[in-house]
């Protein structure tokens, strides 16, 4: 079987890019966010491979993937996985609500 093709939606990259400069910003160093960068890369290889290993949720077709304070949301089928949002845990669980509904 071919290797499924990642595919990040425009409010999961929106997501981690705002992720990544608050962590910068805060810290005056970028050094957190490509220690995020690399965890996030490692989660999606094994998201790629074992897609149903991840909890589902409620949601249709949505899996939630947590590493520590963050959490990949996905959908997958035969040929891709599709990053649907990238979530700080420490955040207000209903604007994930939102996000997930629409």
């Amino acid at each position: 079987m071919a290797k499924r093709k990642i595919v990040w939606t425009e409010t999961a990259v929106r997501q981690r890019r705002e992720i990544f400069r608050y962590w910068t910003v805060r810290n005056g160093s970028s050094a957190y966010a490509e220690k995020l960068i690399k965890l996030i890369a490692v989660r999606v290889k094994v998201i790629r491979k074992y897609p149903e290993a991840f909890i589902a949720t409620k949601y249709p077709e949505t899996r939630i993937s947590a590493m520590g304070h963050f959490s990949l949301l996905y959908k997958f089928n035969e040929n891709e996985v599709i990053i649907t949002a990238f979530w700080d845990n420490r955040q207000d669980p209903e604007k994930l609500l939102e996000i997930i509904k629409d």
